[in-house]
């Protein structure tokens, strides 16, 4: 069984052709995310480290949605327009993971609209008692 997790951002009524979160058998799989004012349908930010911010916002939102936090990430897939960025996504991404940081990887891959970073994340969520 599959429970969908939208968005809190996303104007009702406006649909897209994928889940921003999907949680199956105890599992959340989030969508790539991207550095995108998800209301306004517009990218913020110049830099990869204001990207980086914006777009684990975007995921935050979706794990805080779906009862979990960072914390429970195991696994972030990364996408970054240029590979001699990587450090300085690396500072950014670092600050939102603290104590067991989840597997990941990082790639350079050419992204939609020109952004400079997207995401997607994997989180076991929590037992609830």
């Amino acid at each position: 069984m599959k429970q969908e997790i939208k968005h809190p951002d996303k104007p009702a009524g406006k649909e897209s052709p994928y889940s921003a979160g999907l949680i199956c058998d105890g599992w959340l799989y989030v969508s790539g995310q991207g550095p995108i004012d998800v209301s306004k349908g517009e990218i913020v930010g110049t830099t990869v480290e204001e990207q980086t911010r914006v777009t684990l916002g975007n995921v935050e939102k979706i794990l805080k949605a779906a009862g979990c936090s960072f914390d429970d990430v195991v696994k972030c897939t990364c996408y970054i327009s240029d590979i001699r960025d990587f450090d300085e996504f690396s500072r950014t991404y670092v600050e939102y993971f603290k104590g067991i940081r989840p597997a990941r990887s990082t790639v350079e891959s050419k992204l939609w609209g020109g952004i400079r970073v997207e995401i997607d994340a994997v989180a076991r969520v929590p037992q609830k008692s």
